[in-house]
């Protein structure tokens, strides 16, 4: 089962967006993992909602090694289906988004292209940084630009900007335009491969899909 983690530590980075239409990339791969324990959206993926009852996690449980990797232990047990996870995490760096780093194979960091998306994706290589001794090793991580417009010249200072912030290997060839079909999506509740197969969208999130499984992480 490989398990990617979508993170950034600024909110209306595109993470939601990134995770749902990965998934639907991936699904049309016919992988459809935990499918005892989730829903079959509109869009024909298998989904795992959240609830207000996980905001009280870090409340009660705090933030030991036990408690940060149980959603790890729990996906690698034997009885789990095989296939991939993607995990949406909140902007919030509690126990939930904890759990889902140590539990990933790879966190993708949607930066859309502004600087305060930017800066946030910068906080998250530092606290990366700083777990690497628990970690005990370089958590596989990729940075890919969202709400891309080469017409913005802020889209291409952000590029340039992130180019010089990680590592060249670690940030994604594919960049996520800035898109109609995107932005349409949540209101007729499918993914951008349900909504407007043939949009720029879906054709980005397609290359990001198999960029990834290029790169080893999507079997």
């Amino acid at each position: 089962m490989t398990v990617i983690a979508v993170f950034n530590q600024k909110g209306g980075v595109g993470k939601t967006t990134t995770a749902l239409n990965l998934l639907a990339g991936i699904a049309q791969r016919r992988q459809r993992p935990l499918a005892d324990v989730a829903q079959i959206t509109a869009s024909g993926v298998v989904l795992c909602p959240a609830h207000l009852e996980l905001t009280k996690l870090d409340t009660l449980l705090g933030k030991g090694v036990n408690v940060v990797t149980r959603l790890r232990v729990a996906l690698r047990q034997p009885e789990q289906a095989s296939g991939p996870v993607v995990i949406d995490c909140c902007p919030l760096l509690g126990v939930l988004s904890l759990n889902a780093i140590f539990a990933c194979d790879l966190l993708l960091i949607p930066v859309s292209a502004d600087y305060l998306a930017l800066q946030g994706a910068q906080q998250v290589e530092r606290a990366l940084h700083a777990l690497e001794p628990v970690f005990k090793r370089r958590l596989p991580r990729r940075y890919v630009l969202t709400r891309f417009d080469a017409r913005r010249k802020m889209s291409s200072e952000v590029a340039d900007l992130m180019a010089m912030a990680f590592r060249s290997e670690e940030i994604c060839a594919t960049r996520i335009a800035e898109n109609v079909s995107l932005a349409e999506r949540p209101a007729r509740h499918l993914d951008v491969f349900r909504h407007a197969p043939q949009s720029r969208g879906a054709r980005d999130y397609q290359e990001l899909v198999d960029e990834l499984v290029s790169a080893g992480f999507i079997a």
